[in-house]
Order: C-alpha cells, then sequence, then structure tokens
C-alpha cells in the first residue's frame, strides 16, 4: 500500500487550508472576477461536485465561502464579486500569488435526479456562478440531458457574468438556448429589457428542473412564476450559500429551525423549504 504523503492528508481535511496558487483570472464584469487555483503541485485543490463550495483565505485579512463556477482536471474556478474586506483584497491579487483553499463544502445539486430531464437555469447577478457549476455539467456530458435552457438577467450589460459563455459558447451547444436580460434601457444594448421574474412568464418555458439562484427579491418573485407554469415543488432547486459561515455546523450562522444549510444544503427543492421556518 502506497503511504500518504503530507499533502494527502491535508487534502482530505477540508477543515485544514491548503496552499493554492492562482494561475489565471478573468474579469467578468466591472466588480467580478473568475480566479482559476490549483495546488502548489499542478493538481486540483479538491474535486466538487455541482453546487458544492469551497473557501478561499488571505493571512490576517480573512476567510470566506465562494462558489465553484467550474473545474478543470488540475483546477477549479471561483467566481468572486468585490463587496468588502477580503474580496477586495482579493481583486488586488495577481496570477502567480497564493491563497488558502479548502473543501468541498455542502451538498450538490441533484445529478442522479436531473439524468435525462429538460434543465431550465434561472440565474441574477452573480448567482448565475453557482448555477454555472450545472450548466457546466450538462454541456459535458450533455447526451446525457434533454433541452437547456437559460434565463440570465442583470441590473445593466455592464454587469453581465460570464459573457463568453452568454454570447459565444452556450448558443453554439446542441438544443441550448440563451436568455439574457437587463433591469432597464440602455442606448447600446439591443437585447431583452425586463426584470428576470416578468421574463420567465413572457418565455413561459414548460414544465422541466429549474435550477435558481440570484438575489433574494429575483428568488422571491420567479418562484410563483414556476409555479404557476406548472413546475412542481421538487422540480425548482434553489441555493442558500449566502448563509454559510463555517461550512461544518459549528458557527450556527446558517441555522434555519432544525437545519443546518451547509450540512444540509445549501442546495434545496422548494419543497423542503416549504418544510423549514420562513425565516430563509
Amino acid at each position: 500500500m502506497t503511504k500518504a504523503t503530507a499533502q494527502d492528508v491535508l487534502r482530505i481535511n477540508c477543515l485544514t487550508p491548503t496552499v493554492g496558487v492562482i494561475t489565471a483570472i478573468r474579469e467578468e464584469s466591472s466588480d467580478v472576477k473568475t480566479f482559476r487555483i490549483s495546488s502548489l503541485d499542478g493538481l486540483k485543490p479538491f474535486t466538487p461536485n455541482p453546487g458544492q463550495l469551497g473557501m478561499l483565505s488571505l493571512p490576517a485579512i480573512g476567510e470566506a465561502m465562494f462558489s465553484i463556477t467550474a473545474q478543470e482536471e488540475n483546477s477549479i474556478d471561483m467566481a468572486i464579486k468585490a463587496t468588502g474586506h477580503l474580496t477586495d483584497a482579493l481583486h488586488q491579487l495577481e496570477e502567480g500569488q497564493q491563497v488558502g483553499v479548502r473543501g468541498p463544502y455542502g451538498n450538490g445539486f441533484p445529478l442522479e435526479y436531473c439524468q435525462g430531464k429538460d434543465m431550465l437555469f434561472i440565474a441574477g447577478g452573480i448567482g448565475l456562478a453557482p448555477v454555472r457549476s450545472m450548466i457546466d455539467y450538462c454541456v459535458k456530458y450533455r447526451e446525457n440531458f434533454g433541452t437547456l435552457t437559460v434565463i440570465y438577467g442583470a441590473r445593466s450589460k455592464e454587469d453581465l457574468c460570464f459573457k463568453e459563455d452568454l454570447f459565444e459558447h452556450w448558443p453554439q451547444v446542441k438544443n441550448m438556448n440563451v436568455y439574457v436580460t437587463i433591469d432597464r434601457p440602455q442606448e447600446d444594448w439591443k437585447g431583452h429589457v425586463g426584470f428576470v421574474p416578468d421574463y420567465i412568464k413572457e418565455l413561459a418555458p414548460t414544465p422541466k428542473v429549474a435550477i435558481i439562484c440570484g438575489p433574494p427579491v429575483m428568488i422571491k418573485f420567479s418562484l410563483p412564476a414556476l409555479s404557476a407554469l406548472g413546475f412542481s415543488d421538487q422540480d425548482i432547486i434553489t441555493t442558500l450559500e449566502m448563509r454559510m459561515k463555517c461550512g461544518v455546523g459549528k458557527c450556527g450562522r446558517c441555522n434555519i429551525g432544525s437545519c443546518y444549510v451547509c450540512l444540509d444544503g445549501p442546495v434545496f427543492t422548494q419543497e423542503q423549504l416549504k418544510k423549514l421556518p420562513a425565516e430563509y
């Protein structure tokens, strides 16, 4: 039997950060960047399922949970919006610099349940980050899923994330439809204008599995819109990752009734959410 190295032990202990290296940085919008991260030995820091999350840390600054938007053979991608002390510091980093990384955390999207089904992805703003991991999986294993539909919105053209995916890559995928909207008109915008919940009603997608993530107000009005179109509670899936802090059920920040989002989620169906206290 091959003896485990110290790095192997660290990799399987999700409480212990490993040292990661930023191998690429891509600007998604004015305040969102995607960071590609590998371990010091050029391997993937850990292998997440679509919908799971990871921790990034900077010494003497802090640590926080972020969505994993995609993964390659030797790396993971995280899209990070500059919103405060830690995220602003992360946005100042350059390729080749090091960060602390650990994970994966939470439960991912129900891959087996989604097999063979038509998929509807709905996102707003940075909410496309966790949804993208599942889209990426469906595109990679295209033959295992039915029609793929993406409905995505942002406040303005400048706030749209993953533009290459939205306007170049995904529209070229077989049986994949992409609909993009912004909240208010702009002189140089030729696409749809309006809020995501209204766009859902306008497009009136037929019932399928819907995965949704975005600002709370978007989700609040999108869920009843989907129900009115005939989507079952079991087939409406969202993520509550914004409530997660420690990731291992110790700090209690993500507690909702008897549920811990970091352990029982962050992915939930509407059927599950209806059984929780109305505090999420």
